[in-house]
């Protein structure tokens, strides 16, 4: 949904491949600070993934994402995908978060997130939207808790990572953190300010998948 070419970083930041249970996924930069996308409408519901802005290289490495976004080169997805497809599979109960509408593939990245990280107490799922993510059960919004503080900051950090590490098992479309946009190859994308920390998805990673279609009831997760 972008246009943007991958921003250069600024700094280098270590990447552990970590295995959290029997599952490895990429470790996480250490995070300063950032920015997510979504909308408030007037109703309150939360309305996610709003348009692109304009941005050169330069400028996604300036303040105006707050000098962090996550970066994962090639090698490093490699790496830590090929770490997860190697991993020993357990099967997953369900989640934290409300599973009734979400499609296969994003229950899974529901189970996996609840599993990994017990950190996280409320996983969002189907509601409202004019994109169709949430409305037909593509998307979960991972709710971050205290997430002003740097031990939220880097938590959303590992979780956007994980779901980037895991984006051939999950059939991830893309990861939303703190005002940037993540294709599932790791490229970062800075969206427009939409003027509070929901809206620009501080308060949650937003992780969508391609489906994989409903469930029939008789289906096993693991991860």
């Amino acid at each position: 949904m972008g246009r943007h070419r991958l921003a250069k970083p600024r700094r280098r930041w270590s990447v552990a491949v970590a295995a959290l249970a029997a599952l490895p996924v990429a470790g996480i930069l250490t995070a300063s600070s950032g920015a997510l996308p979504t909308k408030v409408s007037p109703q309150g519901s939360l309305e996610c993934c709003a348009k692109l802005v304009a941005a050169n290289p330069v400028d996604m490495s300036k303040a105006s994402i707050s000098g962090h976004y996550i970066v994962m080169t090639q090698a490093d997805l490699v790496a830590s995908r090929s770490a997860v497809n190697r991993s020993i599979l357990r099967a997953l109960p369900a989640g934290v978060g409300v599973e009734q509408g979400l499609q296969i593939k994003t229950i899974l990245a529901e189970r996996l997130v609840s599993a990994y990280f017990p950190e996280i107490h409320n996983i969002g799922g189907v509601r409202p939207d004019y994109l169709k993510w949430h409305p037909m059960g593509m998307a979960i919004d991972v709710m971050i808790p205290n997430y002003q503080t740097p031990e939220g900051k880097e938590l959303g950090d590992r979780i956007a990572a994980f779901a980037l590490a895991n984006a051939d098992r999950l059939s991830l479309n893309h990861v939303i953190w703190r005002r940037i946009m993540y294709d599932k190859s790791g490229k970062p994308f800075l969206m427009g300010n939409l003027g509070s920390d929901d809206a620009n998805h501080y308060t949650h990673v937003h992780i969508a998948t391609d489906g994989g279609g409903y469930p029939t009831g008789g289906e096993s997760y693991f991860g």
